[in-house]
């Protein structure tokens, strides 16, 4: 992958070079943003499948060149057999995260592709859907190169997994994990493709590859029905916007956690931070996110069964007052949430200055596990951010939406400037943009921000103590005096836990674009 990082006038970010590569080649045939995005929807969805997939969610931030955000909710709801009932009958205390039972709500992703189309169009688009398909059918015909990243995530594998319906037999076809590199063809879901582009997308819930899965969904055992696929519908929102000195930030509302990513910055603001990747910066940004998710566990819910207005609390006050419980030279206690996660976010900006922040999701790694033999699909098993205690405001109950780690962001900033954003990393997503967003706002390039080491506070990368998780490259001193404050530091060296982050910035002056994707990950970016 190439490691230029400044493009003429329009570029693209992805985790993996080939969605780089499919985006471009739309951008290069006229296409706009929101064009190159589905391709590389879709390019992903072959070549990533540990971290994503038609399977799974989506949630959408477009901008306009003349400012109009557009947010598309592509999340599906939980299935009509889904209840607290039914579950507790099966002696479960919480939802599980793998097999039938995990593969609890319809996957919304495909429906966002074409609500995303419906914008582009709109807006001029003319690329035919199967133009913007024909690399990934191509790629799952013909066989891809597994990735590091794929290769690494053997690792992970459990019991529960590998007995899920088709796993083993989709993604071990001899029986054991496939080394990086190795030829990996997937005719089922490029048959399932193939006929998208022949029948429609709508085909993927009410149509002829709506009613394979259905079929398979109901014989596995899954809480999903036809019905469930056939009434789906994506929902257009308000995104939730944060003014800040110089720049308005987006970002998605519920039922994604995207209330706390614009938590964290509008209270980081109030602090004082200047120095990219000082002790200051560091423990400011983990006790703003400290503050962001006590009020994101209280408020983010179903978008239908709110109970507070979450733009409510993305004001100066509400940041000024959040900012002063915060000792800068002291950790306070954490009210964790648990929860791993495996995604992808990918960007695109084109020409015009059109710009697309999206993320694509089956949830954990390899999802709910439970694979459907007649069209190739891995199930998410996004049913994990569901609660089995009634009284949560995330209950699960049929038609309701689980709790979404998942959150795209966008930038506009006063002179112009407009950034398309953001990371994979399950719960810690909120923490992980703040520190790249934060960095350059402090002056570091698009590629110094996502290069410099990381930290995550969670329960995550294998632990079960909720601990400050640091990369091993991290700044000694700064890890010592972190840890002088009250901070449980831990080096962890794990190349994905750390997020695997993009960004994307257009210059009004001359039009071009700065843009880049994670070394940690398999991508980059490419443009025009």
């Amino acid at each position: 992958m190439t490691s230029q990082t400044h493009f003429a006038q329009a570029a693209v970010a992805a985790p993996h070079f080939a969605a780089s590569e499919a985006g471009q080649a739309i951008l290069a045939q006229g296409g706009n943003a929101i064009e190159a995005m589905v391709a590389m929807a879709a390019t992903i969805a072959v070549v990533y499948p540990h971290m994503n997939g038609i399977g799974g969610d989506g949630f959408w931030l477009i901008r306009e060149p003349g400012g109009k955000i557009h947010a598309i909710e592509a999340c599906g709801p939980a299935g009509a057999k889904a209840t607290l009932q039914a579950y507790h009958a099966k002696g479960y205390d919480k939802v599980p995260v793998r097999g039938a039972d995990a593969a609890a709500t319809v996957a919304g992703a495909i429906g966002g592709w074409r609500t995303a189309l419906d914008i582009a169009a709109a807006l001029g688009g003319k690329i035919p859907l199967g133009d913007l398909l024909h690399d990934a059918i191509g790629r799952a015909r013909n066989g891809y190169p597994v990735s590091e990243s794929e290769s690494r995530y053997p690792a992970k594998l459990t019991p529960d997994l590998l007995a899920a319906p088709n796993f083993a037999a989709t993604f071990f076809p001899d029986g054991k994990p496939m080394a990086k590199g190795a030829l990996k063809q997937m005719p089922r879901l490029a048959d399932t493709l193939d006929q998208l582009v022949r029948a429609g997308l709508d085909d993927f819930y009410r149509g002829d590859v709506g009613r394979e899965m259905a079929n398979e969904l109901e014989r596995y055992g899954t809480p999903i029905v036809r019905a469930d696929l056939e009434k789906y519908r994506t929902a257009l929102r308000k995104p939730l916007e944060a003014k800040l000195p110089g720049v308005t930030l987006y970002n998605f509302p519920p039922p994604t956690q995207g209330l706390a990513s614009l938590l964290i910055l509008g209270i980081a603001a109030q602090l004082g931070l200047r120095e990219p990747g000082s002790f200051g910066h560091m423990h400011g940004l983990v006790e703003a996110t400290k503050r962001a998710n006590a009020i994101r566990d209280r408020v983010v819910a179903d978008f239908d069964h709110l109970k507070d207005d979450p733009q409510a609390y993305l004001n100066e006050t509400v940041f000024k007052a959040e900012a002063a419980k915060i000792k800068m030279d002291r950790a306070a206690a954490w009210p964790l949430r648990d929860g791993e996660g495996d995604t992808i976010w990918m960007g695109a900006i084109d020409g015009n200055g059109m710009a697309v922040s999206y993320i694509q999701s089956i949830f954990w790694d390899w999802g709910s596990g439970v694979t459907l033999a007649n069209t190739g699909i891995l199930w998410q098993n996004r049913a994990a951010g569901f609660s089995l205690d009634p009284k949560s405001i995330n209950a699960i109950a049929p038609g309701k939406r689980p709790y979404h780690t998942l959150n795209p962001p966008l930038a506009v900033f006063n002179d112009g400037r407009v950034m398309s954003y953001g990371t994979m990393g399950g719960d810690p997503q909120p923490q992980i943009q703040a520190q790249l967003f934060t960095r350059y706002l402090m002056g570091q390039s698009v590629a110094e921000a996502l290069a410099a080491p990381r930290f995550v506070w969670s329960k995550a990368l294998g632990q079960n103590d909720p601990t400050l998780k640091i990369e091993p490259e991290f700044d000694s001193d700064v890890a010592t005096a972190l840890g002088q404050a009250g901070h449980d530091v831990e080096t962890v060296n794990n190349k994905d836990g750390f997020g695997h982050a993009g960004m994307l910035v257009k210059n009004p002056k001359d039009g071009a674009v700065e843009a880049g994707h994670d070394p940690r990950a398999d991508g980059g970016a490419l443009g025009l």
